[in-house]
């Protein structure tokens, strides 16, 4: 049976990851999600979330910021593994989307930047 717990390694919260993330400019969009892609040498995806001040007040982002976080943790068994993504909800969805909508968005986007970033390298050994 797989666990869907979400591991502390998953997450990326570092600035100089986003910032190393986003300079690689490797992206994809559709309606509900922009993600922002780079390989990361491991084999499982991980994962940040940035949202806009200008998809409403505090509460509304922490909102959003959760559901794409239970978005991550439902499907992560299904995304392709070697990927670091930043998640970032689109403007013009986020009141009308759901959970249902940001998980097929984030299977299908990560795939395609799978596609375009390549097979993931075997991690580093120590």
């Amino acid at each position: 049976m797989k666990s869907f717990a979400l591991a502390r390694n998953r997450r990326i919260k570092n600035s100089r990851d986003f910032a190393s993330i986003y300079e690689k400019r490797i992206r994809a969009a559709d309606g509900n999600l922009l993600i922002f892609a780079a390989p990361n040498g491991h084999h499982y995806a991980r994962f940040g979330v940035s949202v806009s001040r200008k998809l409403g007040p505090a509460v509304r982002r922490a909102a959003l910021k959760r559901l794409l976080r239970e978005a991550f943790r439902l499907s992560q068994h299904e995304l392709p593994g070697g990927l670091d993504l930043i998640l970032i909800p689109q403007r013009a969805n986020a009141e009308t989307a759901g959970l249902a909508d940001y998980e097929q968005s984030l299977v299908r986007l990560a795939t395609r930047l799978a596609r375009q970033v390549g097979p993931p390298h075997d991690e580093p050994e120590t």
